[in-house]
């Protein structure tokens, strides 16, 4: 049944919802750090010497992308001593970490050839390779398409909902059951994540116009030369 929009009932439990942003974000960032380093690690791993571990590496990497988040949440929430906010944060930092890897690897595989021969001449360890020549070059290209997930992290968040974990939309779903009105406040959850990815949205834009800018400057003033 269609229900008027009531205003008084929109700003009586906006503060409710809005005291559960704090936990919307904390999983948010949390999830997107654990993602943005165990992205690299895979990243690095899949490019390992011993082959059996990069074939792993890449297995799992494919493993967690073909799963969907949710399964993977009820899973470790049920299978695992952690709490729902526990499972969430890692579950959405290792199921997004598998996409940054993919990102981080197309960053190394753009990092010139002649690098890495200019870093072996110049008797590199691989340790120093890495850290000294290419990480730096393959890395900031790819930081808009990394920032990008931050977004995508802030839309999965209501997923934990299903843990019974206090995120905006559990305490949405809250009101609704109690009040049977459901327009309010899913209507406020939505305003808020418009909020929230709309100014980050825009430091993605000035971060892809910041690169940009830097490398119409002249990349090459970064790389190894011999």
């Amino acid at each position: 049944m269609n229900q008027a929009w009531d205003w008084d009932f929109a700003v009586e439990i906006f503060p409710e919802i809005a005291r559960a942003m704090g936990v919307t974000v904390g999983v948010a960032v949390a999830a997107y750090v654990i993602a943005l380093l165990v992205g690299l690690l895979l990243a690095l791993l899949r490019r390992s010497r011993f082959k059996l571990l990069a074939l792993i590496t890449a297995g799992f990497v494919e493993f967690v992308r073909a799963t969907p988040p949710l399964v993977q949440l009820f899973f470790v929430f049920y299978a695992t001593p952690l709490d729902g906010l526990q499972t969430g944060i890692v579950v959405l930092g290792i199921h997004y970490s598998t996409y940054m890897s993919e990102i981080y690897r197309a960053g190394i595989e753009g990092v010139p050839k002649s690098q890495w021969e200019a870093s072996k001449a110049l008797n590199f360890s691989r340790a120093q390779t890495w850290r000294k020549v290419i990480l730096p070059q393959a890395v900031p290209p790819v930081v808009p398409m990394l920032g990008n997930y931050l977004i995508v992290l802030f839309k999965e968040t209501p997923l934990l909902s299903a843990l019974f974990v206090v995120e905006m939309m559990q305490v949405a779903q809250s009101i609704g059951t109690s009040t049977f009105r459901y327009v309010e406040p899913i209507t406020i959850v939505g305003f808020l994540f418009l909020i929230l990815s709309y100014p980050a949205a825009l430091f993605i834009q000035y971060l892809e116009h910041k690169v940009a800018s830097l490398h119409g400057n002249g990349r090459n003033g970064k790389e190894v030369s011999m």
